[in-house]
């Protein structure tokens, strides 16, 4: 059975840096592409960040690119959104997501399968 676990979120100040971790225990021999999405207050899910099966390609949504680096260590089974120069608009409860049999980064929410349970990330000062 398929799981996935947010960790890192908090509080956080204006400009600073915060880490979500992802951990994920996923179906053996097949590929998956992993995601992060957030859901603002009041707002509808959004795309954040998604990183191919092998690591390799990288996508951003405009509103983080820059600031936000995701990444997958080869052989683990965790993926990390590394989030700087946060601002207000950053408040969100964030996602991690697994989409199987796909080597690419997807973008699309509707594509992806597995899901975690979401970590609620505020900016405020």
């Amino acid at each position: 059975q398929a799981q996935l676990m947010e960790t890192g979120g908090g509080w956080v100040q204006p400009g600073g840096s915060q880490t979500l971790s992802c951990a994920t225990s996923l179906p053996p021999g097949i590929m998956y592409a992993l995601g992060w999405f957030r859901v603002p207050p009041g707002k509808d899910r959004e795309f954040v960040a998604g990183i191919s099966h092998g690591g390799s390609v990288k996508r951003y949504a405009d509103s983080v690119k820059g600031r936000f680096t995701i990444s997958r260590p080869t052989d683990k089974n965790i993926m990390y959104l590394h989030m700087n120069t946060v601002k207000p608009e950053d408040t969100a409860v964030y996602y991690c997501a697994a989409v199987r049999s796909v080597s690419g980064a997807v973008v699309t929410s509707d594509t992806y399968d597995y899901w975690g349970q979401g970590t609620q990330v505020t900016v405020s000062s």
